[in-house]
């Protein structure tokens, strides 16, 4: 799940960007509403944490602004102002959640999981996306095969994820990276190579299919369904 933090101050952005990395999300910091409004057009966003007492453009100028121009993108409001009067404006104008300062990191991990359910049933009717028998559970970012629970690191979710959402459509090695990694992160050259093995042994070598000079793709729902049947009949006494 990538986030864009909007924190002008130094030493807490970095301490809220770090916590959030280690809860398993990438993150991307700006300072300010400007980087923030420009950030939000250029890339795809599971979420925005921002503060209000931004310098240049507020953070309820962004609000106002994103959503007069119709981006859905949930935001929650990190912010020192705790006034109820202030909650409710914030809500009102577009905010999804509000969380007071000083922020308990833990707290805001699970806010964030839970935005992000609530706004996964919101944009799809099903949590489950399916092809043949392969189910992926986004708000609870588990996995099945063949009706059999199989259990991925983050990192392999999430690129079975950026698959899943963009299928049958071939996705780019940099599109999966995008999804994977903050500005900040250092990308190993291989590492897209590495999580797509595991997906394949963890699952079946047919659930995705390299696309040789474009990328990669989930496989049809013929060849899960056959590739799934073969394996039913090698596993049976």
């Amino acid at each position: 799940m990538r986030l864009l933090l909007v924190e002008d101050e130094e030493m807490l952005g970095r301490f809220t960007a770090q916590s959030l990395i280690k809860n398993g999300f990438a993150v991307d910091w700006v300072r300010n509403g400007v980087d923030a409004q420009a950030s939000i057009h250029a890339h795809s966003y599971d979420m925005v944490l921002l503060d209000l007492g931004l310098p240049g453009m507020t953070g309820e100028a962004l609000i106002r602004q994103l959503r007069a121009a119709r981006v859905v993108t949930p935001i929650i409001i990190l912010t020192a102002r705790g006034q109820v009067g202030d909650r409710i404006a914030m809500l009102d104008l577009g905010a999804d959640d509000y969380l007071v300062k000083p922020v308990d990191m833990a707290e805001l991990a699970a806010r964030v999981r839970a935005l992000k359910r609530r706004t996964a049933s919101v944009v799809d009717f099903s949590d489950v996306q399916r092809v043949g028998p392969l189910e992926m559970m986004q708000a609870s970012r588990s996995v099945r095969w063949n009706g059999r629970p199989v259990t991925l690191t983050p990192k392999e979710f999430d690129v079975l994820e950026a698959l899943m959402l963009r299928r049958p459509r071939i996705v780019t090695r940099a599109q999966i990276e995008d999804a994977l990694y903050g500005w900040g992160d250092e990308v190993e050259s291989n590492s897209i190579e590495v999580y797509i093995h595991f997906l394949r042994r963890k699952l079946s070598p047919k659930v995705i299919i390299t696309v040789r000079g474009r990328g990669y793709q989930i496989g049809s729902e013929d060849a899960l369904l056959a590739e799934a049947a073969a394996q039913g009949k090698e596993s049976a006494p």
